[in-house]
C-alpha cells in the first residue's frame, strides 16, 4: 500500500511540474517507475481518477488562477496550458466552473465567483472521506428584483425535521406545504427552506418555513393557510457545496454549512443583510451539492 502511495505521489508531483507541457501515459508511468497499464490503475484505484482526468483537473485550476492573477488572455492561457483550441479549453473551463474564462478574468476583484483550488477535487468517494475538509465550491453574487414570498410558516421550528414534525409530511419526502408550492406555476424559482429573519417573524411563529418567490406584481391564488412577504430589490450571496452521496447528505450538509459559517464577506466588500431577506437553501440534491443563499450588501 506504501509503494502504491509513493508513485502516486511520483506521478502526481510529475503532472504538476509539467502542467503547461504535453504529457503522455508513458511519462506518468516512467515517473511511477511501473507499465502504462499498472500505474493508471493504481492512480485510479488511490485518486477515485484516471490520469487524464487529474492532468486535466489540474490545468483548469492553474488556468483559472492564471486569468484572475496574470493579465493573460484566455486564448494565451488555453495554449499555455496544451489546451488544442481557445473554443476547447471555454468549453473544458464552463464545464468545470460554471462560468466562462472570459467572465472569469473580466472580474480583477472578486465580486462574483470565487473559485477554491478544491473545486475541481471531486476525486475521493463519499463513503470515505473526511467530510470536514468538505470545502464551498463557489460563492456567486446574484441580483434579486423586487419579489414576492408566499411561505408556509412554523409555530416554534428552527430547521426541517422539526418543521415537518408540524406541518405534516407530503410526497417523496417533502413536507406537505412543498408539495403544495410546487403548484404555483407563477414561481420565479423552486420552492426553498427558509430562516426567517425577526422583522419577517410574527409573534407566535417559528424561524423556519418553506417557501417560494414569486413576481411582485402576482395576483393569483394564495394557497389556504400561507403567508406573503414583501420583498424589496437585494444581492444575495449564494453558497454551493461540492456534489455528494446522497445517502451521506447529513454529512456532506454539515461540513458545507460549517464553511459557509466560517466565511466572512467583509474579505469581498459586503455584509450580510438578514432585514431585508430570510436565508434560504435549496432542496439538498447530491448531484449539485448542497445551496444556501444569505441576503448581502455592499460595504461601499
Amino acid at each position: 500500500m506504501a509503494q502504491n502511495e509513493n508513485a502516486v505521489t511520483r506521478m502526481k508531483a510529475y503532472i504538476v511540474a509539467h502542467l503547461q507541457e504535453p504529457i503522455t501515459a508513458r511519462d506518468v508511468a516512467r515517473a511511477a517507475g511501473y507499465s502504462q497499464y499498472h500505474a493508471a490503475r493504481i492512480f485510479k484505484e488511490e485518486t477515485g481518477l484516471a490520469p487524464f482526468e487529474y492532468i486535466r483537473q489540474q490545468r483548469l485550476t492553474a488556468s483559472a488562477h492564471a486569468l484572475r492573477h496574470g493579465g493573460c488572455r484566455v486564448l494565451d492561457v488555453a495554449l499555455d496550458f496544451v489546451f488544442d483550441s481557445h473554443e476547447g479549453f471555454t468549453r473544458a473551463f464552463a464545464k468545470g466552473f460554471g462560468i466562462l474564462p472570459k467572465k472569469y478574468a473580466n472580474h480583477p476583484v472578486p465580486d462574483g465567483w470565487h473559485i477554491p483550488r478544491h473545486y475541481l477535487d471531486r476525486s475521493k468517494k463519499p463513503e470515505v472521506a473526511n467530510m470536514s475538509e468538505s470545502s464551498v465550491v463557489f460563492v456567486q453574487i446574484m441580483e434579486r428584483p423586487a419579489r414576492k414570498l408566499i411561505l408556509k410558516r412554523g409555530r416554534t421550528a428552527t430547521h426541517y425535521f422539526e418543521y415537518c414534525a408540524e406541518v405534516g409530511c407530503g410526497d417523496n419526502d417533502n413536507s406537505a406545504p412543498w408539495d403544495v408550492l410546487c403548484g404555483i406555476k407563477e414561481a420565479m424559482y423552486e420552492p426553498v427552506g427558509l430562516w426567517l429573519p425577526e422583522n419577517m417573524r410574527p409573534t407566535g411563529t417559528g424561524v423556519y418555513a418553506h417557501g417560494v418567490e414569486v413576481p411582485a406584481d402576482y395576483a393569483g391564488q394564495i394557497p389556504e393557510g400561507f403567508d406573503v412577504i414583501d420583498l424589496e430589490p437585494c444581492k444575495l450571496m449564494i453558497f454551493q457545496g461540492e456534489p455528494y452521496d446522497d445517502e451521506f447528505f447529513r454529512d456532506a450538509i454539515g461540513a458545507c454549512t460549517g464553511q459557509i459559517r466560517k466565511f466572512n464577506p467583509e474579505v469581498y466588500g459586503y455584509q450580510y443583510a438578514y432585514e431585508m431577506a430570510p436565508k434560504m437553501q435549496f432542496a439538498p440534491m447530491g448531484w449539485r451539492g448542497y445551496i444556501e443563499m444569505h441576503p448581502v450588501k455592499s460595504m461601499a
